[in-house]
């Protein structure tokens, strides 16, 4: 199943089973995806109501997450590309909620730099929480997959040695337009995450190719921190990142930039100047 939270013409917010061009209503049923998906009642709620997509903006796939965890270089060729050594941990930072963006709306480049770099991912979407979860039973605690762009506003990135500032203005984390169900997403290994910018590939790797797959990442965060329902963690991002090109290739108003992941479909965004 495919599920979409949006906003009505109102601006009343929403949620709902999207089935082609068509949201089978579901906001009359629980409060919201992330309710939802914490009540265990996401598979079994009804709709009395359909509404087409296009009368309905849509929002970031969990607009609310309590955390988003986002994994630092955890493809081999991003982290030969950036001349990190190996580690025997995942490298994990956090994004703010409010810096999550919805499919098709601008991704806005800070008047304080120019260096916007694009970060193709698979996002993981917990589905059921908890503490010191076991590899072998983490993947049993995702709801959903959807694909995710960690947009990164690079010299505020490299100010110091912490992420915080360069991951977290308004707008750079695109996340959407769906979360696909743990079911319909079937085998990821073999499935590309693709990024094109401006109809250009410029990072293509299957998942497969992670060094710590989805089952070790959640297992380590859940051991400092404990997993909620709804909670968000961005798995991290092949090489071909414009920052380490030459010349580095850097997104710019006008630009569009998307993210492929198999079922999780296309996310799309365009670039403009605040």
């Amino acid at each position: 199943m495919k599920y979409v939270s949006f906003t009505h013409a109102d601006g009343t917010a929403g949620f709902g089973r999207l089935n082609g061009e068509q949201i089978e209503v579901l906001s009359n049923q629980a409060a919201d995806l992330k309710s939802a998906i914490s009540e265990g009642s996401l598979g079994t709620l009804s709709s009395d109501e359909t509404i087409a997509i296009e009368s309905v903006t849509l929002a970031p796939v969990i607009p609310n997450p309590g955390k988003v965890f986002c994994v630092g270089h955890n493809y081999e060729t991003h982290r030969k590309e950036t001349g990190r050594a190996p580690t025997d941990y995942p490298s994990i930072f956090v994004r703010f909620a409010d810096s999550l963006n919805a499919h098709d709306h601008p991704i806005i480049m800070p008047k304080v730099s120019t260096d916007l770099d694009f970060e193709g991912e698979l996002a993981v979407i917990i589905g059921k929480g908890g503490r010191y979860i076991s590899e072998d039973d983490a993947m049993s605690h995702v709801a959903g997959y959807a694909c995710f762009n960690d947009a990164s506003v690079r010299d505020w990135q490299w100010h110091s040695r912490q992420f915080t500032p360069g991951k977290n203005f308004p707008t750079t984390g695109p996340f959407g337009p769906y979360m696909v169900s743990t079911d319909e997403a079937g085998d990821l290994s073999e499935i590309n995450v693709t990024t094109r910018l401006n109809d250009e590939i410029v990072q293509q790797q299957p998942i497969g190719d992670m060094i710590f797959p989805i089952a070790t990442v959640i297992a380590y965060i859940s051991s400092f921190t404990p997993l909620q329902p709804g909670d968000v963690i961005a798995s991290g991002t092949p090489g071909g990142v414009g920052a380490k090109r030459t010349p580095p290739l850097w997104m710019k108003p006008g630009d569009t930039i998307s993210v492929e992941i198999g079922p999780m479909g296309v996310l799309s965004n365009t670039i403009v100047a605040e």
